[in-house]
């Protein structure tokens, strides 16, 4: 075969450093405006992304091209030093190290998109830890250790 063909959902989650409010309402909507801007020079087009004040969510297209890592790192890194020059933003802006990353299905894909937009609704009664774990449950994930993970 002489084309390389690939079409990989993924829902990524990661939080600030210590939880910390970071992400306000003042430049949230900024913030997913770059971070959409990262993952299509990445080749990885967002399909939705949304955040709450310690958290994000992204649903996007991985590219044939990178690895998941260089995409989460790139988005990270570059997200992190922005947050700290704008308008808003924090100078102490930091993300949490790790991260999840789910496969979705596209026959999921409506379902998710739905879940990613309410989520400042579903975490007026969840945690992001508990709905994190939900995911490691869901996914039967068993190399989770949240003493690690969530620093």
């Amino acid at each position: 075969m002489g084309q390389s063909l690939s079409q990989m959902y993924i829902h990524l989650i990661f939080g600030t450093k210590g939880r910390q409010p970071f992400i306000n309402p003042e430049c949230e909507h900024r913030l997913h405006t770059y971070m959409d801007g990262i993952l299509k020079e990445m080749e990885s087009p967002a399909i939705l992304i949304n955040s709450v004040p310690d958290h994000v969510h992204i649903l996007f297209r991985l590219s044939k091209n990178y690895a998941l890592a260089k995409v989460v790192e790139m988005v990270k890194k570059d997200s992190s030093k922005w947050m700290k020059t704008i308008v808003h933003g924090d100078k102490h802006f930091t993300w949490q190290i790790g991260y999840g990353a789910f496969s979705v299905s596209s026959s999921a894909l409506k379902t998710v998109e739905r879940y990613i937009l309410n989520q400042k609704k579903h975490h007026e009664i969840q945690s992001l830890q508990d709905e994190f774990e939900d995911y490691i449950k869901h996914y039967d994930i068993i190399e989770y250790d949240p003493k690690y993970f969530w620093d």
